[in-house]
């Protein structure tokens, strides 16, 4: 796996159908891209990406907020029980060479935070318009975008 690009999915731990549908394209097309997904391994957009990956058996690796691996969802491949709560978010971006932001609150927020101090570039998809966070408006730009980083 040595110099496989590794890249983040974040967003919302729920989410309506068609973001469900965005982060499970991203996935796929993150796998199909030879890169390994990071997210943060629970639900919502974190697991629509997981099983976009899943469906082209490619890698995900679930940072989880608990100490219980049993708590990532379904489709993970590699969970990793942290016990550190939202401080895995720290984790899912420092790992990442770039990330994708689709939809998401305050924690998507966050990890948008510390993509910009890390300079991890960051692409926006249905997410936070702020200064620093790259615009896209499929899941095909996003990945491309993120898989030349």
């Amino acid at each position: 796996m040595k110099g496989r690009k590794i890249i983040a999915v974040i967003g919302g731990r729920e989410c309506d159908e068609t973001l469900y549908q965005m982060a499970q394209e991203v996935g796929r097309r993150i796998a199909e891209g030879g890169a390994i997904l990071i997210c943060g391994g629970r639900g919502g957009v974190m697991e629509a990406a997981c099983r976009g990956a899943a469906e082209v058996n490619g890698i995900s690796v679930g940072i989880l907020p608990g100490d219980n691996i049993a708590d990532a969802n379904a489709y993970v491949t590699i969970p990793i029980a942290t016990g550190i709560g939202l401080a895995r978010n720290f984790i899912i971006v420092r790992s990442a060479t770039a990330a994708i932001a689709i939809g998401g609150q305050y924690g998507t927020l966050s990890e948008i935070a510390y993509c910009l101090q890390l300079g991890v570039p960051v692409f926006g998809l249905h997410s936070w318009d702020i200064e620093g966070v790259i615009p896209v408006e499929t899941s095909e730009q996003a990945v491309d975008l993120a898989l030349q980083e």
